[in-house]
């Protein structure tokens, strides 16, 4: 039997929900890994005037598959995945707005917690380390490179990692980092101007390093 591996969403669309490629190469390299994908999904947003349905959107990425994230057991799976896209810093954390002194949402902290004690893989890619970051100080994360310019245009998350006492690793898009001790597998994705083939890569790395932990 393939590895069950849970894939978090947030919603759908890089600007608020997940973004759309990474989720889509998370689930085909889970596929090509053989895992049982198990698509699952946090409906708490931030307040907004929009009604949305995060739950409904992250559907039309999972072709329907989709269960609410309070329903998911740890005990029945083997890792867990979180694609990128602002949906991880507007509805699954604060981060967009306070930065390091951000709130996760407790749906997904609890759920954080439970497969770190559990030690179980979670694989993080784009911004989502930052959820790890918050959660375990002392981690050890990439989101590509910490200094700023065209090709790393959001170098300075990396910087505010740090300050929340994890060691950030420079890596390559089409690189994942290992913290063997936590069991957290990191790529930058979209956080690096890179062409849409190397973030696959990378995002593929990621799955591949996540399922050969659990």
């Amino acid at each position: 039997m393939g590895k069950r591996v849970a894939v978090v969403l947030a919603g759908c669309g890089v600007y608020d929900g997940s973004e759309i490629h990474e989720a889509s190469a998370v689930l085909v390299h889970l596929s090509r890994e053989g895992a049982q994908m198990h698509v699952v999904d946090h409906v708490k947003g931030q307040p907004t005037q929009e009604k949305r349905n995060v739950l409904v959107e992250s559907a039309r990425i999972a072709r329907g598959n989709i269960k609410d994230l309070a329903t998911l057991d740890v005990k029945e799976l083997d890792a867990l995945i979180i694609p990128g896209g602002f949906g991880v810093a507007k509805n699954l954390s604060t981060w967009a707005t306070q930065g390091k002194n951000c709130v996760i949402s407790k749906e997904v902290e609890d759920v954080l917690k439970a497969f770190h004690a559990a030690k179980k893989p979670i694989g993080l890619c784009c911004i989502s380390p930052v959820l790890a970051a918050k959660i375990f100080p002392g981690c050890e994360l990439t989101v590509g490179h910490d200094t700023e310019c065209e090709k790393w245009p959001y170098a300075k998350t990396a910087e505010t990692m740090k300050e929340l006492g994890c060691k950030h690793i420079n890596k390559h898009v089409t690189e994942t980092h290992v913290d063997a001790k936590n069991k957290l597998v990191t790529t930058s994705a979209f956080m690096c101007n890179a062409p849409i083939h190397q973030i696959h890569d990378g995002i593929g790395k990621m799955v591949k390093e996540v399922v050969s932990l659990a």
